[in-house]
């Protein structure tokens, strides 16, 4: 990679103590950002890597948490044996809380990081410090699960000023152990917004729609399929073709709605028949189809 493709960005590596989760989220003027900067391993920590950017970081910096080095001991392992040193950024955070920041002497301005409880926070080629600090400030006043205040704490960087080169593309990345899908893996988020004008609002976008897909239903969210809501579920189903009449016989309309769950992958929220999620039925009123 030349010097002039120099991963300019701001990241956020955060802990959540309550779930174990641990996790990246990066935003850049550089293509598919989520292909380099961000790493993490469940039950070990997590790592951005950045600036002139040393992938190797990523792999290695986790195998040496793993071992039991600090993050602090990890950045000096690292950069004490990497040349370019004074060109990279990396931010380090493992399951304990600890965190450790580097940004190179010679990485372009505005340039720095900072750490707290369970987070960490850097960027490169910035407007101002203060994309950094409210990475900061956003992650430790936000609440919600890890996602949730990495996606605040993304946000309120770009409102303070964001990389000054411009968007282009954005990513989080979460480990949890058995977190990933059907709990057979740890990946339990992984998202990506490779070339976007908006990239951290099409990330959240995003995001909304795994949580719709992936989500648990809440008790409060289950609804009998009857009066008013029964009306609203066959106009959903004539939307989305998967009814014709607006009179289906009752066997018809709830086969009709099995099919309509199993085929736009609501599985996850699928109920004893003859009710539905609320979430379910908003995304049947309000969006058009997404898998067909």
């Amino acid at each position: 990679m030349k010097k002039k493709d120099i991963v300019a960005t701001f990241s956020i590596v955060g802990f959540d103590p309550a779930t174990g989760e641990v996790g990246v989220a990066v935003q850049s003027k550089f293509i598919a950002v989520g292909s380099v900067v961000p790493w993490a391993k469940a039950g070990v920590g997590a790592i951005a890597t950045q600036a002139f950017a040393n992938p190797a970081y990523g792999p290695k910096g986790l195998e040496l948490l793993e071992a039991g080095n600090t993050p602090e001991e990890i950045v000096e392992i690292l950069t004490g044996e990497d040349p370019d040193k004074h060109e990279r950024q990396i931010g380090i955070v493992d399951i304990k809380g600890n965190a450790a920041s580097f940004t190179g002497n010679n990485c372009y301005d505005w340039a720095g990081g900072i750490t707290g409880e369970n987070f960490a926070a850097q960027g490169n080629i910035l407007v101002n410090k203060e994309t950094v600090t409210s990475l900061g400030q956003a992650f430790k006043n936000s609440k919600g699960p890890l996602a949730d205040k990495l996606l605040s704490a993304l946000t309120a960087a770009q409102e303070a000023g964001g990389d000054s080169r411009g968007k282009q593309s954005a990513a989080i990345y979460i480990e949890k152990a058995k977190g990933g899908y059907g709990g057979l893996s740890d990946r339990y988020l992984d998202l990506r917004v490779d070339d976007h004008p908006d990239p951290i609002e099409e990330l959240k976008r995003l995001y909304r729609l795994q949580q719709l897909y992936f989500g648990e239903t809440k008790e409060e969210n289950v609804l009998p399929i009857t009066g008013q809501v029964k009306n609203e579920v066959i106009e959903g189903l004539i939307k989305f073709d998967y009814l014709s009449s607006e009179k289906p016989s009752e066997e018809e309309l709830l086969n009709q709605f099995t099919k309509f769950l199993h085929t736009e992958n609501f599985e996850e929220r699928e109920l004893d028949k003859g009710f539905i999620d609320k979430e379910v039925l908003d995304f049947m009123k309000t969006n058009e189809i997404i898998v067909k």
